[in-house]
């Protein structure tokens, strides 16, 4: 489990609405720009720096959870959003930059706050990666509260400093 808020029972918090429902799905087209890249991920790394300009993949990963996160907004309250808490994806193909990546997203399981689904990206000539990924319903204002609590903690981190992590 990756962080506080994934570590509590979902008895203790809101279950996601009931309108969210395995079986749901989502489709989102992407072009890849050039900022996408594996260059650009870590440029003061020679060794990343030197690497082909193709879709890095933790960038696939994101965009992957950034389209589950747009099946899930309409079934949020306000106030509520959600964290990625696990990704078990493969990255199958090398995309081009300019090329356009489809992603689909099915929810397979909802769990009190957390939400399981099956993610799918094709370039439209391969599919460059599968896999499953789970994300976890929290409200911003707790969540921030948490962040901030632990921002004050970190040596040298000033109180103005941990107040802009919240």
């Amino acid at each position: 489990m990756c962080c506080r808020a994934t570590r509590r029972p979902a008895v203790k918090g809101r279950d996601v609405k009931q309108t969210l429902k395995p079986g749901m799905t989502h489709r989102f087209a992407y072009a890849v720009p050039e900022n996408k890249t594996v260059p650009y991920t870590y440029p003061e790394a020679p060794e990343i720096a030197v690497m082909p300009k193709v879709f890095a993949t933790g960038n696939m990963i994101v965009l992957m959870e950034w389209v589950c996160a747009q099946l899930l907004a309409p079934h949020l309250d306000p106030g509520e959003g959600s964290l990625g808490v696990h990704v078990d994806v493969s990255h199958l193909a090398a995309t081009l930059p300019g090329m356009a990546v489809t992603v689909d997203v099915e929810c397979l399981a909802v769990t009190g706050q957390r939400v399981t689904f099956a993610v799918k990206a094709h370039d439209g000539i391969d599919l460059i990666g599968e896999g499953r990924h789970e994300r976890f319903v929290v409200a911003w204002d707790k969540f921030n509260a948490r962040l901030a609590a632990k921002a004050a903690k970190v040596p040298g981190m000033t109180a103005a400093k941990a107040a802009e992590v919240a």
